[in-house]
């Protein structure tokens, strides 16, 4: 069995309206956001072995604020595919991965994410910035994955259940 955590970036800021899509940071909300996740997947005992990022400015901020929060001591990697990335391209890059690796993190986008939860658990689940899925996947190799794999969704959290 393989996990696989799904992170969907934090809240970004339109406040630049000079900046690209690819280059807005988090707002503050998004700050506070994504160190909650980190700690929660310290807490759960999910700090994943690798971490695959879109390459937009908030995903990998996410992920690198997600990595640090919760202890993460592997690689991030940074995907183009990922950056407005749709299911075909989370499970691509995932096919790819040595089966070595247990327990994975993606980072990207709606509606790319909400797609790809979808197509992996049957779950048509609302997923806002800063969600966490958690999915355990029925496969002993990455190269398994596919778009008939029926993974179950273990538990989705929102920053909003975790906010004090």
């Amino acid at each position: 069995m393989k996990t696989l955590l799904i992170l969907r970036h934090a809240k970004s800021s339109w406040k630049y309206t000079n900046l690209s899509d690819h280059k807005r940071p988090l707002n503050k909300r998004g700050k506070k956001a994504a160190p909650l996740m980190g700690q929660l997947l310290y807490e759960q005992d999910l700090v994943p072995d690798i971490i695959l990022s879109s390459t937009a400015r908030r995903a990998q901020d996410t992920a690198e604020i997600v990595a640090e929060a919760s202890g993460f001591e592997g690689e991030i990697y940074y995907l183009d595919d990922l950056y407005h990335g749709w299911p075909s391209d989370y499970i691509e890059a995932l096919r790819s991965l040595s089966d070595e690796i247990d327990s994975v993190m993606v980072v990207g986008h709606n509606p790319g994410l909400e797609s790809f939860l979808e197509l992996l658990t049957g779950a048509g689940e609302h997923f806002p910035t800063a969600a966490l899925a958690y999915i355990r996947l029925p496969i002993q190799a990455w190269s398994k994955l596919n778009d008939e794999t029926e993974g179950d969704l273990l538990d989705l959290w929102l920053p909003r259940q975790l906010e004090g």
